[in-house]
């Protein structure tokens, strides 16, 4: 009798699925067909559109717009969108529109693609997150037509505004404002409130995560019967918002703020603050920020958005998660929590494997491109931290990229989407359990 092969883990699907996805996109955008002059890109070029788009960073080597028609934009919304929501929801809708049970082998990938934490949720999160995006994407198409329309015309303001709001909802950074100027994302619109305010609330909205969305849905204002997790979330969005906002003003207030109005610097400061994290639109020159607005933004970058999101970056709760343990720590207390609740220690050991990991790739993709090319540092960090969190921001680097680094960039992008340690797991998964070794104690620090 043939021997039943293994079936793949939750992590190894997604892994497979995300790069199936890429390989094709890629393929689609080398047609000459969705070229704006004729000419197909190059392969490699290619796939690093397709991976940008389906992993929702919004690095590009060329202009989206001088780049692609209308076709060609096509596909890279449905790229987005899909990257966005994660491959797995847009197959399991597809599943339930033709009437097919769903399995428990897919409800354990939807579990992981989108961090649910039991199995009875996946299909009532399927729902929200459905449901929810339209919403939300619709809503925000419909104020940035109050904005485009009158500017191009109602067939081509409502498509501008149609594609912003996805891109900006998936955290995705693409643009088509390359007709103004090319790679100037959204530098013409810096003072304009409806543009900014409406990219800020779906940049955010879509970086909370699907959980949240939930919580907020079932139990409205009464925040004592939140989750932990959607505290935390909250929380931490409040503080990283707010305080981001008033450390860009801080360290760019004589650069890049400087001959603005108070508004004018409050607004910019906003748009900086929340965009790295990790939507990769930008209303300034960032090829111009001081060390200290760069340094944040490689922060604000790194932290990311919320576990189950649209968003990239280590998480916000790994992050907190590191930061209640350091807490616990000083205090000499052995449990970890907050809100009169105790995190799971399984939680903090992967918390911290993220975050080691998360620098062990950042360190080893900047080690590259500055062995390879002569790059001032914060570029080539602030590059491999955009790839990474999939963000998409630059300083203007990415186009000057030798082949080699644009391997190493697309490979730092899958890894930000798939999520650095999922996919070590699914490199490394294990078919049979490891006998544990003995204790023994080290010393440290």
């Amino acid at each position: 009798m043939k021997a039943r092969r293994p079936a793949l883990s939750p992590n190894r699907a997604l892994a497979l699925g995300f790069a199936s996805i890429i390989l094709a996109g890629a393929l689609l955008l080398m047609l000459p067909a969705a070229s704006r002059t004729g000419r197909g890109l190059s392969f490699l070029d290619s796939l690093f559109t397709a991976t940008s788009a389906t992993c929702v960073t919004g690095l590009v080597v060329a202009d989206t717009w001088t780049q692609f028609n209308l076709l060609g934009q096509v596909i890279l919304l449905v790229l987005i969108q899909v990257g966005g929501l994660g491959y797995m929801t847009m197959m399991l809708q597809a599943s339930l529109l033709m009437g097919r049970k769903i399995g428990l082998r897919q409800r354990s990938v939807m579990m992981e693609s989108v961090s649910a934490q039991r199995l009875s949720d996946v299909l009532t999160l399927l729902r929200y997150i459905l449901g929810g995006t339209a919403l939300i994407e619709g809503a925000g198409a419909a104020l940035l037509c109050v904005r485009f329309i009158p500017e191009l015309g109602l067939a081509q303001g409502v498509w501008y505004a149609v594609f912003h709001s996805v891109s900006a909802f998936c955290n995705a950074g693409f643009d088509l404002m390359g007709f103004r100027e090319p790679y100037s994302s959204l530098t013409h619109y810096v003072y304009d409130p409806l543009v900014n305010l409406t990219a800020v609330a779906l940049v955010l909205l879509g970086g909370l995560g699907f959980l949240v969305w939930r919580d907020v849905r079932e139990n409205g204002l009464r925040l004592r019967r939140y989750s932990l997790h959607s505290k935390l979330m909250l929380t931490a969005t409040l503080v990283l918002t707010l305080g981001g906002t008033a450390l860009f003003w801080l360290a760019e207030r004589d650069n890049l703020l400087s001959g603005m109005t108070p508004g004018q610097q409050a607004l910019a400061s906003l748009f900086q603050a929340v965009s790295p994290r990790t939507a990769g639109f930008n209303t300034v020159d960032l090829s111009k920020l001081t060390s200290g607005g760069g340094l944040l933004t490689i922060v604000l970058m790194f932290i990311g958005a919320g576990p189950g999101s649209t968003g990239g970056g280590v998480k916000v709760t790994t992050v907190v998660v590191c930061l209640l343990t350091l807490s616990a720590y000083i205090r000499g207390r052995r449990e970890v929590g907050a809100f009169n609740r105790r995190l799971d220690e399984e939680q903090i050991h992967r918390s911290a494997a993220g975050v080691t990991l998360y620098m062990t790739l950042a360190m080893a993709g900047g080690f590259l491109i500055l062995a390879t090319q002569p790059f001032p540092l914060q570029d080539a960090l602030f590059e491999v931290f955009s790839a990474l969190s999939t963000v998409g921001l630059s300083t203007g680097i990415t186009r000057e990229l030798s082949a080699l680094n644009r391997v190493v960039v697309v490979v730092m992008m899958y890894c930000g989407r798939i999520g650095s340690l999922s996919m070590l797991m699914a490199l490394a998964q294990r078919t049979v359990p490891r006998v544990k070794d003995p204790v023994e104690h080290i010393t440290i620090g």
